[in-house]
């Protein structure tokens, strides 16, 4: 159909889930802010613990506290919108802010993926090369590599940006979901979407599909040296090292891996959405949880603040020794 069958358009109607009404609007609404809340206070203290204790300066924790950083300005992108759209049952986006949101949404997933990826090489290295370890992963080198997984999925989405701002819109504007998804944006577009479809695919390539790959190869060398260790307790030790982050690295991109890569023809848009969901809300609230619950050494600091903050606890850990 011609464009000029089009009314030309500035802002689009993010529907969110009009499923939901009423009552329910306000436990959904209460909900996503309560978990948004939690998992920015989980980020901040893990940030804050690898800035001021010592035992926690080594390159582990120093690329989990990057990835922390990441993950609040990821939930920060989306979720106070999401909150809005939720409250408003539906509300208007300009199309300035919609590219915006795409391009910081898949610049800041691109930076989570590089670093899940550089954390698991940091696991290889620990685990099979323990002995060249300290000085292979120096900290020239550990600077090199966040500055590069900061900046390159801001740069490489810049090509991204630059055909979603080439891109006519006309009516309808009105996009079923809570959020201004890759996806469902294009597909908006009464401009050929045929040259931004390519570029998506080929970045995402670059982006997804070639960290995972890596990170499937760091552990597969990870999980033949476990194996070859000869002692049951030096098996469990190796493998306690890399379990958190084995679990994050599962969550991460199986639902990524739903979301872009399993084709989506059999799915409803409103479990196209709760997909998303997960993506959005619910992994990165598990993603500091498992960090820090699986994590010995930040155990053991956040107990000892607890006992130094709350006298009560101090004095019945006096009476149980």
């Amino acid at each position: 159909m011609s464009k000029d069958n089009y009314t030309s358009v500035n802002e689009f109607l993010l529907l969110g889930f009009p499923q939901i009404k009423g009552f329910k609007t306000i436990i959904s609404f209460v909900l996503i802010m309560t978990v948004y809340i939690i998992t920015l206070a989980i980020n901040s203290m893990i940030i804050t613990l690898v800035s001021t204790r010592p035992q926690l300066h080594s390159p582990m924790y120093y690329f989990l506290q990057q990835l922390s950083c990441s993950e609040n300005v990821f939930l920060t992108v989306i979720i106070p919108n999401m909150l809005r759209v939720i409250w408003l049952e539906g509300a208007t986006m300009s199309i300035v802010g919609c590219i915006t949101q795409t391009y910081l949404y898949c610049a800041l997933g691109c930076t989570e993926c590089n670093l899940l990826t550089v954390m698991s090489y940091d696991r290889y290295l620990a685990i099979c090369n323990p002995l060249r370890y300290s000085t292979i992963m120096t900290i020239k080198l550990q600077h090199s590599l966040v500055i590069y997984c900061w900046l390159y999925g801001f740069v490489i989405h810049q090509i991204t940006l630059y055909f979603l701002c080439q891109l006519q819109f006309c009516r309808p504007n009105v996009i079923d979901h809570f959020f201004c998804d890759l996806d469902p944006f294009i597909e908006l577009s009464c401009s050929n979407t045929d040259a931004v479809q390519l570029e998506v695919f080929i970045v995402a390539f670059s982006v997804l599909v070639i960290p995972f790959i890596l990170v499937v190869i760091s552990y597969i060398c990870v999980f033949t040296t476990i194996i070859g260790i000869s002692s049951k307790t030096g098996k469990m030790k190796a493998f306690s090292t890399c379990s958190s982050h084995l679990s994050v690295v599962t969550m991460y991109y199986g639902t990524l891996i739903t979301i872009y890569i399993v084709p989506a023809d059999g799915r409803s848009l409103t479990m196209n959405k709760l997909i998303a969901l997960l993506y959005t809300v619910v992994t990165p609230l598990f993603n500091p949880i498992i960090y820090s619950l699986r994590n010995q050494e930040i155990r053991v600091i956040m107990e000892n603040i607890f006992r130094s903050k709350w006298p009560f606890s101090k004095t019945k850990h006096k009476h149980e020794n």
